[in-house]
């Protein structure tokens, strides 16, 4: 039957297996997010130009039925002129076709100024769409290379923990808590005991603590100067230890 402290050695070095594999992303991860949130920037950026775009296409539409409107308007009250009865209706029309002729200078003008920033815009919605497209594909390409290191790792993964989690069942619930606890300072929580040192940290060992740590296996024994638990030099860890555990 296997002791504990073996139970422990194989669970750190499944452990320090994920890590490794864990670290093969890198930075890649917050390198996908930035240049996520480059490109979802200059989407919005291009959508908003869009939508200004499609605001001076409805105002332009609506301006030329109103200048039509009010062509018409003064066309009418021009005739009307000639049948006025007294000066002031004369007058009355006059101001009225002054105030028509004043918007359709004012709106003809603003329709030339909108004419102008739509012409404007279109050439750099053009230039916006490139650098969306440009930062979709630089998030595009890290994408891809995050996928492909995510396929290639996926079924070792899924084995390591299907294999951690065997190794946790056949440790002591006190034993496997002091070691989450350890973890949380020293990622490499279970080391072996290597000419007479913690090769964690490389500090002495007592003689008496090895002899112990040799011959008392279901014991439990940490490094006094680290912390990390301690395991025999003659034990040997490796992929092979791993599997036997099904």
């Amino acid at each position: 039957m296997e002791s504990q402290i073996h139970y422990l050695a194989v669970l750190g070095y499944i452990d320090s297996r994920l890590d490794e594999l864990h670290e093969e992303f890198g930075d890649l991860p917050e390198v996908l997010k930035t240049k996520e949130k480059k490109a979802h920037e200059n989407k919005m950026i291009v959508k908003d130009t869009e939508n200004i775009l499609e605001n001076i296409k409805k105002f332009v539409a609506t301006t030329k039925n109103t200048l039509i409107e009010l062509k018409d308007k003064e066309e009418k009250l021009a005739k009307q002129q000639f049948k006025v009865r007294n000066n002031k209706e004369f007058d009355a029309i006059t101001k009225e076709i002054a105030h028509i002729r004043s918007e359709h200078t004012r709106l003809t003008d603003q329709m030339r100024t909108e004419g102008i920033k739509e012409e404007n815009l279109l050439g750099i919605l053009d230039q916006q769409k490139k650098d969306f497209e440009e930062a979709e594909n630089d998030a595009e390409k890290v994408r891809l290379e995050l996928q492909s290191l995510a396929t290639e790792q996926n079924d070792e993964v899924k084995i390591l923990y299907d294999k951690r989690k065997l190794v946790i069942s056949k440790i002591e619930d006190k034993y496997y808590n002091s070691y989450e606890r350890i973890r949380n300072f020293h990622p490499d929580t279970v080391v072996q005991v290597l000419r007479n040192s913690c090769s964690g940290c490389f500090n002495a060992l007592p003689a008496q603590k090895i002899v112990e740590i040799r011959n008392n296996l279901d014991e439990v024994y940490d490094c006094e100067s680290c912390g990390r638990i301690l395991y025999p030099e003659e034990f040997y860890i490796d992929d092979s230890t791993v599997e036997q555990f099904k």
